[in-house]
């Protein structure tokens, strides 16, 4: 198994707030797509993919499941989560080893999302 994770969903209330949040934040377009039972904005052009997803069955949340995205630059990322109305929540922290560093974000729409900047190679 080369990757564990095959596909992301962030739930959201509202798909045009949470769009300009995460192009915002990560200097990004989204593509915004219709699907059964709701609506879709995709990261597109990243593997594995993922996408924000508004519908009925879609609940923000700041507990359960913290899905990891990556950074290239934790410092920059974390002053543009701010600056869009985000919260951070820790971070950046360096982790043991050859790791990286991590740190915890609140999304426009009260998710809580993780950050991994890798060492540079």
């Amino acid at each position: 198994m080369k990757n564990l994770i095959n596909w992301l969903e962030i739930p959201v209330a509202d798909l045009a707030r949470a769009t300009a949040f995460y192009e915002r934040v990560f200097d990004t377009r989204l593509k915004r797509e219709a699907m059964a039972g709701g609506d879709m904005a995709v990261f597109d052009g990243v593997e594995p993919g993922g996408a924000l997803v508004h519908g009925e069955s879609f609940v923000p949340s700041n507990q359960g499941c913290l899905p990891y995205l990556h950074a290239q630059d934790l410092s920059d990322l974390l002053a543009r989560v701010d600056a869009a109305g985000g919260k951070t929540v820790f971070g950046p922290l360096q982790l043991p080893g050859d790791i990286g560093h991590i740190a915890h974000f609140i999304d426009s729409e009260g998710n809580r999302i993780g950050l991994h900047q890798p060492l540079a190679a």
